[in-house]
C-alpha cells in the first residue's frame, strides 16, 4: 500500500487526510470541508478515529476465535460502528467550537480480509479497481451531479464543466447521524485498487488513471507520484490524494482471525 497526497496548485492548504496500514489490511481516505483549517481537522479526525478504532476491533476480534462472524460480516459491523463514532465526534466538535462550524468530510475505508474487501463510503471521494483490462469505480458519489446524472438532467461531457462538480449529499460530521454506503468485493492476486479524492479524477480522465496503474503496477511509489503529478499538470485546482494497493497473493483467514496484505513498496 503506497499513499501520497498533494495540496495542488491552487488551494492554499490541504484538507485531504490518508491511512493506509498493510497489517490491517486498511486504507481509508477523507477529503474535508469547512471553514478556516475546519476541513482538515475533520479529515484528520476521521482518518485518525477510524484506524485507531478498528485496529481495537480487530485485535478483539483477535482475540475471541469464537466470534460466529465471518471476517467479512465482522468487517462490515466494525466499519458502520466505528463509523458512527467518528460521525458523533467530529459532529460535537464542530458544535463545540464555532471555528469548526459547518465542518466535514467524505470518506472511502477499505477492509482487506478473508479474500474480500469491504468497502464504506460516504461523498464523492472514490474506489477504483484495475483487474487485468478492467478499469471500474467501486463506488458511486453522493453528490448533487451524481445525482442530476442518475435522472438524465445532464450528460457526462456537461458534468465535467459543472458548477455543482463539488457539492455532496452526504458526508461526515455534518449531521448528528450519517449512513455509509457498503459493499463487499472478492479480491484476486494482481488486482490492483486505488482510493483516490476528487482532485485526482477531477483532474484526469479515466483512461488516463488507467494508463498510469497499468503502466506502473509493478511499481506503486511511481505509480502514486506520477498520477499527482499529472493532476497538477492538468491544473491542480484542488488538494490530490490517493492510496493505491496491489494484491499479490490470496489472504485466506479462519473466522475471527486477520490476514496480511501485502504490496510492493520499491
Amino acid at each position: 500500500m503506497v499513499t501520497r497526497t498533494d495540496p495542488g496548485l491552487v488551494r492554499g492548504q490541504n484538507e485531504d487526510s490518508v491511512f493506509a496500514d498493510a497489517e490491517l489490511g486498511l486504507a481509508i481516505l477523507a477529503d474535508g470541508m469547512g471553514g478556516y483549517q475546519a476541513g482538515e481537522v475533520a479529515s484528520s479526525m476521521a482518518t485518525e478515529l477510524l484506524s485507531s478504532g478498528l485496529a481495537r476491533a480487530f485485535k478483539a476480534c483477535a482475540a475471541h476465535t469464537a466470534d460466529p462472524d465471518t471476517g467479512q460480516l465482522f468487517a462490515e459491523r466494525a466499519l458502520l460502528e466505528q463509523i458512527a463514532v467518528v460521525n458523533s465526534a467530529i459532529y460535537s466538535a464542530a458544535e463545540g467550537q464555532s471555528r469548526f462550524g459547518g465542518m466535514g468530510t467524505t470518506l472511502v475505508a477499505a477492509v482487506f480480509c478473508d479474500d474480500l474487501m469491504v468497502v464504506a463510503h460516504i461523498g464523492d471521494s472514490r474506489l477504483y479497481r484495475l483487474r487485468g483490462e478492467q478499469f471500474v469505480a467501486l463506488t458511486h458519489d453522493h453528490s448533487l451531479l451524481q445525482e442530476q446524472l442518475d435522472c438524465g438532467e445532464i450528460s457526462a461531457e456537461e458534468a465535467r464543466y459543472s458548477v455543482n462538480r463539488n457539492l455532496v449529499t452526504r458526508a461526515v460530521g455534518v449531521d448528528p447521524e450519517v449512513e455509509a454506503e457498503l459493499h463487499w468485493h472478492s479480491v484476486y492476486p494482481g488486482d490492483v485498487y486505488l482510493l483516490c479524492s476528487d482532485g485526482l479524477y477531477d483532474m484526469l480522465e479515466k483512461g488516463e488513471v488507467q494508463l498510469v496503474l497499468e503502466r506502473f503496477g509493478a511499481n506503486l511509489e511511481l505509480a502514486a507520484t506520477q498520477l499527482l503529478q499529472l493532476a497538477n499538470d492538468n491544473g491542480g485546482d484542488d488538494n490530490i490524494s490517493v492510496v493505491v494497493i496491489k494484491v499479490l497473493r490470496e489472504f485466506p483467514a479462519a473466522p475471527g482471525r486477520w490476514a496480511k496484505l501485502w504490496s510492493w513498496f520499491k
